[in-house]
């Protein structure tokens, strides 16, 4: 995991994450679009008032919300927080969802405007965010102190381990929120530049502009962690 995080750095067009998206095939983008149709199926029953057609809405996206939380809060109370925020946010603005995007997009968009909040407020009274993630499983367990039967047989491994993961947490915390919030979503998330463009309400480009500033300060924090 850590070496992967490293590789995202060093090479950003690699992916970091094995959720990390490709070229979909044929038989992905028709799974798409009928998850995308019954999206749509379930918004319009929930907007006429079906509770449980938004509780399925939760269901499909639950684990989702808390794992991009987490991945950009790094800390598991916050990322909590933000995930129920997320979903009565969206259900209390569900009746505005004018289908224009995704589902997705637009639930990630409020998550992501949640976190980009709770990052800003941390520089604000300057925190340290670098808590442990830890009490999830690996799927989402991202700057945690991983270990394996390999790195706990070799003590030098695992030191270079934990030193690694704190170079990264701290190469982290000195991006902008914005800059965090763009790097997090493309490498962790997998997401289109075009996507996270939409999300945060600017452009492909700008996107792309503030990902190029992130992986460069970013390898410059980290060319000595080796």
């Amino acid at each position: 995991m850590v070496s992967a995080v490293k590789s995202s750095v060093m090479m950003p067009n690699a992916a970091a994450q094995p959720g990390t998206r490709t070229k979909l095939t044929a038989e992905q983008m028709d799974a798409r679009q009928q998850q995308r149709a019954e999206d749509d199926e379930l918004i319009r029953a929930a907007q006429k008032g079906d509770r449980q057609a938004f509780d399925a809405l939760v269901r499909r996206y639950d684990r989702s919300v808390l794992r991009l939380a987490l991945h950009m809060l790094g800390n598991e109370q916050d990322a909590q927080d933000v995930h129920q925020e997320a979903f009565l946010k969206a259900y209390r603005h569900l009746s505005n969802f004018r289908f224009e995007c995704s589902f997705y997009t637009w639930l990630y968009r409020i998550v992501t405007n949640l976190c980009l909040d709770q990052l800003r407020r941390r520089k604000s009274r300057r925190e340290d965010p670098s808590t442990a993630l830890d009490g999830v499983g690996d799927e989402i367990d991202l700057l945690a102190n991983l270990t394996d039967g390999r790195a706990s047989a070799n003590p030098a491994r695992e030191l270079e381990r934990k030193t690694m993961n704190t170079a990264i947490q701290d190469a982290l915390n000195e991006l902008t929120p914005r800059e965090r919030t763009v790097f997090e979503l493309k490498h962790y998330q997998g997401l289109k530049l075009r996507t996270i463009g939409e999300m945060l309400s600017t452009t492909e480009e700008t996107a792309k502009n503030t990902l190029f500033r992130a992986t460069r300060k970013l390898r410059a924090k980290l060319a000595d962690a080796r």
